[in-house]
């Protein structure tokens, strides 16, 4: 079990202790089913530090977003841009070691959805654990994200639970916004290892579960993808005028990183998105139901959130605002928030139910895994993937 894999994701952490505590009570997740649990309290410590001052409450949106930290794609722990024999992070390295030494049946990396709902992405199928998601969520109160935006791409297993697509060459801005590079997800499939990703609301949205038709689909992509584009222009210009007076330390290295990732994906998000766009014909978009089109509208309203939030701790980190560029920050984060509130009307869900809701999700994950062998394979050759292994003296 891996808790906090991204630093503005908390919740695992409080899921993990959960586990634990249900682990040491019930033999029959430990000696009956002949397993041993490890459970990984937090891969990404020092992110996690960074977002101390919104995990202590007040539980507001523009709270959060002003004080939101996640690193940069290549200082994100689980990600393998250059294969495992390349990674940098002593984080990284250490999980591959322990994937390599446990050779575990199942691996739960632990998310959290800041805005949206539940989900699960599956390096292998689990038959049966969309059923069991959909009535944990319900015994729960926590929506199901029928479209997530991370899957938009991706073959569905069931209702919110998606496959994770085998990793494939591609450039930087595809694998920021589609996670399909070499993983720690993927690192233990050699082993015959099931990866689940389980994530877990912190506001819920309830169109995120709303399966259906979307009457007007093309002028919500065409309203998304504009708006997407005029904060990317706005928030470009504003990093212009603030860049001068940036001093050359650490600090101020690990809060351009990620504001550069963002910057980089944001248009060609937008041309992907915009039925108007020669682009989006590469690579056509699935039917647009309001789960989808929710998310998407989601998506980009937090990407403009997380830029602006980030580019507001770079200035007040200073003390001092010599571009003048507080009280336009202040308005779009200000702005993008009530379009969350009067859009979406999310409800903040007790930590204590994103925990239970994650824990019982894993739960559901390991009794599936029993059922079904393992199929080893490794990663890398042609064909790999769920099919027979081969046995040894033939390879």
């Amino acid at each position: 079990m891996v808790a906090g894999p991204h630093a503005n994701e908390p919740v695992g952490g409080a899921t993990v202790l959960r586990l634990a505590e249900r682990t040491l009570a019930d033999p029959r997740l430990t000696e009956a089913a002949d397993a041993t649990w490890n459970l990984l309290l937090c891969l990404d410590p020092d992110g996690l530090r960074r977002n101390e001052r919104w995990l202590t409450g007040p539980y507001a949106l523009g709270h959060y977003f002003r004080h939101f930290f996640r690193p940069g794609f290549l200082e994100q722990p689980e990600w393998l841009p250059d294969g495992a024999a390349a990674a940098a992070l002593p984080e990284t390295r250490t999980l591959l070691a322990l994937q390599d030494e446990l050779r575990p049946a199942l691996q739960c990396s632990l998310h959290g959805v800041d805005v949206g709902g539940g989900f699960v992405e599956l390096t292998r199928d689990l038959p049966g654990l969309g059923g069991r998601v959909a009535a944990i969520a319900a015994r729960l109160g926590i929506p199901r994200e029928l479209g997530a935006y991370d899957a938009l791409y991706w073959p569905g297993l069931g209702p919110a639970v998606y496959r994770i697509p085998s990793p494939h060459p591609g450039d930087l801005a595809a694998a920021i916004t589609e996670a399909a590079v070499e993983s720690t997800w993927f690192h233990p499939h050699r082993h015959g290892t099931v990866t689940a990703v389980v994530e877990a609301p912190m506001w819920g949205v309830t169109a995120v579960s709303d399966g259906s038709p979307h009457a007007d689909a093309p002028a919500v992509l065409r309203a998304v993808s504009s708006t997407l584009r005029e904060d990317t222009v706005l928030l470009a210009g504003l990093l212009a005028r603030i860049r001068p007076h940036l001093a050359a330390a650490p600090e101020t290295a690990r809060l351009l990183a990620p504001v550069g990732d963002y910057l980089l994906v944001c248009p060609g998000l937008a041309d992907a998105w915009d039925p108007d766009h020669g682009g989006s014909a590469a690579r056509p978009l699935p039917p647009m139901t309001t789960a989808r089109l929710a998310a998407l509208r989601i998506a980009g309203q937090r990407l403009a959130l997380r830029t602006a939030g980030l580019l507001y701790q770079l200035v007040t980190s200073t003390g001092r605002d010599p571009a003048g560029v507080l009280p336009e920050l202040d308005r779009l984060i200000d702005a993008r928030c009530a379009d969350y509130r009067d859009m979406w009307a999310p409800r903040w869900i007790p930590v204590a139910r994103q925990s239970e809701y994650q824990a019982r999700v894993v739960l559901a994950a390991f009794e599936l895994t029993l059922r079904h062998p393992r199929v080893r394979s490794r990663s890398g050759e042609p064909g790999w993937g769920p099919g027979s292994a081969v046995p040894m003296h033939r390879e």
